[in-house]
């Protein structure tokens, strides 16, 4: 097993690629920290881990609110002792819009979900990484944050933003023994979309941005991710530092 005796907070963990994260790397010998702001799905992945034979703590909140994100990490520390690795994966969609049309209120709600709340949750792990010599964050990011033709402008800044966080945080505590790496997600059969009001999408903006999904190669499966996940968060990938990984099917090379 790849995770024995890690423990890892995954954010999003309730559904999607979080939740095959949180259910694989239990599998895999990891002490699971389950942050999930929707409870019924949260209660879920606690129960099917658990039923597995893993060991997860689920907490219920918001990452978007720095004292969730404080609950999330002490959660991790007070119930195993430590943390070796932080999952960012919570996120949300916008609507597509682009910035002509862009409301404050979806700017604040995908910036909150999409780059505060990874800034709030590095900001108290790396501390306690430092201190206890070492660990690893992941932040998934998007095909969004390295091109401009996959979502609106809420979306496509926030994921630029969090891969500029990645490379800083990298870069910064390499010599503590503190990794840092974003995985650029494309396309995955999940259920991100049900985070936004269809009846409030862009059909200009979508028509324009269609134009690249056509170059969409595969659809992952939330697994493909975890997969990958797993990998930067284990002792196998520790001289992997400030890397931006694609898991695309090849999107990006278009």
């Amino acid at each position: 097993m790849r995770l024995v005796d890690k423990v890892v907070l995954i954010t999003g963990a309730g559904s999607g690629t979080g939740r095959a994260m949180a259910t694989l790397f239990a599998a895999e010998g990891a002490k699971v920290v389950a942050a999930e702001w929707h409870a019924d799905t949260l209660a879920g992945v606690v129960a099917e881990v658990t039923d597995s034979g893993g060991a997860i703590t689920g907490v219920h909140g918001d990452v978007s609110l720095e004292a969730d994100c404080i609950a999330m990490i002490d959660a991790a520390v007070q119930t195993y002792g430590r943390l070796d690795a932080l999952v960012n994966n919570a996120g949300v969609m916008d609507n597509n819009h682009g910035v002509g049309e862009l409301s404050n209120a979806m700017w604040e709600r995908v910036i909150g979900i999409n780059l505060n709340g990874p800034m709030y949750l590095s900001r108290l792990a790396v501390p306690r990484m430092v201190a206890q010599g070492g660990g690893s964050i992941v932040n998934v990011a998007s095909v969004a944050g390295v091109g401009g033709g996959a979502a609106g402008a809420a979306y496509t800044t926030s994921k630029h933003a969090l891969i500029g966080l990645t490379k800083n945080t990298a870069f910064r505590y390499a010599l503590d023994k503190v990794r840092c790496n974003a995985i650029i997600a494309g396309a995955i059969a999940t259920n991100i979309m049900d985070s936004v009001d269809q009846s409030k999408m862009d059909p200009q903006a979508s028509a324009r941005y269609q134009t690249w999904y056509g170059a969409i190669p595969a659809t992952l499966d939330p697994v493909d991710i975890a997969e990958l996940t797993l990998y930067l968060a284990s002792d196998a990938s520790r001289l992997i530092n400030g890397a931006l990984i694609a898991a695309d099917g090849g999107w990006t090379a278009a």
